[in-house]
């Protein structure tokens, strides 16, 4: 019989919740019989809220928490005073050991503060890290860090580039992931301090496959499988990958409705567009696991629809399955 994984859902999180939250939730618990689902926030909301969804009853369990953090907040201040908030909750459960992840498309800054302070970092493990999957022409890359550490030392980023491999060869499955550090060129001259500082250190690493410096407009064709930044880069290229996807993809709807003939040849074309659009959408890939922490905790959207809390679930079942906390501890020791 299957491991049962337990995932703790911020039910109140995000800017489509309860509604996608709980939809996602649903879904994952219908399609799954490994998983069980905590979905903390307002008992009352949340279960009037399940009433429309056809689900197996004994994989859904409501949490009430009486409180929301708000996006708006001082992340801070928030996890210390609502301590009966969806996130806290959650949170705590992990940390607890009541439950084996925790998901939430709330209060990013919550998330973060909260992972840190209530779940913990693991031992050796100087800052933890968020780290999405971003779509390329070869498939999927890690991105890391694109939001937990703006001012990060060097020996951040190597460990970033240990946490990673050891993500996307044990969750995505790619053997010997090549890493990339975010420059501004290839020439090994070139970068701010903190680039020349990390570049000899990741080089002198023998257990990673470093292939150098990679500038950012070579990240979409996919030249490594693991990026590696600080987080204010990370969270530029994100938002600008994001950015640039939505308005590729408005644009070729658009110009395939401008004439008859347009609108004929889209019929031809739309099965492979359809294959090739989904496969940058960003909802498929789930959430950023914030690496390093004694549990794991995932960052969704805040615009999360239902499919990208579906996958988060997902995501956290692999995390869970193939033991990648104690992967990543064993390389931090190297």
């Amino acid at each position: 019989m299957d491991e049962i994984v337990r995932i703790v859902v911020d039910g109140m999180g995000g800017d489509n919740a309860p509604k996608e939250i709980v939809k996602g939730a649903a879904a994952a618990a219908r399609d799954h019989s490994d998983i069980r689902i905590l979905l903390t926030g307002d008992q009352e909301i949340l279960k009037k809220e399940l009433e429309q969804y056809d689900y197996p009853k004994d994989r859904i369990e409501v949490v009430h928490a009486s409180q929301v953090i708000e996006t708006a907040e001082p992340p801070v201040a928030a996890i210390r005073t609502k301590k009966d908030s969806s996130i806290v909750k959650g949170l705590m459960m992990v940390r607890r050991g009541e439950a084996d992840a925790f998901v939430s498309a709330g209060s990013s800054g919550a998330v973060l503060v909260g992972g840190q302070a209530i779940v913990g970092r693991i031992k050796g493990i100087e800052r933890p890290a968020l780290a999405p999957l971003i779509p390329t022409k070869e498939g999927v890359t890690l991105l890391i860090d694109c939001g937990a550490n703006v001012d990060a030392r060097s020996s951040h980023l190597v460990q970033f580039a240990r946490m990673g491999s050891v993500y996307m060869e044990n969750v995505v499955g790619v053997k010997r992931p090549r890493v990339g550090l975010v420059n501004i060129g290839a020439e090994e001259e070139k970068g701010n301090a903190l680039v020349k500082e990390t570049l000899p250190l990741l080089k002198e690493c023998g257990d990673l496959n470093f292939i150098g410096s990679v500038e950012a407009r070579d990240i979409p064709s996919g030249v490594c499988d693991v990026v590696v930044c600080e987080a204010f880069v990370g969270n530029v290229i994100l938002k600008l990958y994001e950015g640039v996807a939505s308005t590729l993809i408005s644009k070729i709807k658009g110009s395939m409705m401008e004439s008859l003939r347009s609108k004929i040849g889209a019929l031809l074309v739309k099965p492979a567009l359809k294959r090739t659009l989904k496969n940058f959408d960003v909802s498929e890939y789930g959430g950023a696991p914030l690496l390093g922490l004694k549990g794991l905790v995932v960052k969704t959207h805040g615009s999360s629809m239902a499919k990208e809390v579906e996958n988060s679930i997902y995501q956290c079942v692999q995390f869970k399955k193939q033991k990648i906390n104690e992967k990543i501890m064993e390389h931090i020791q190297v």
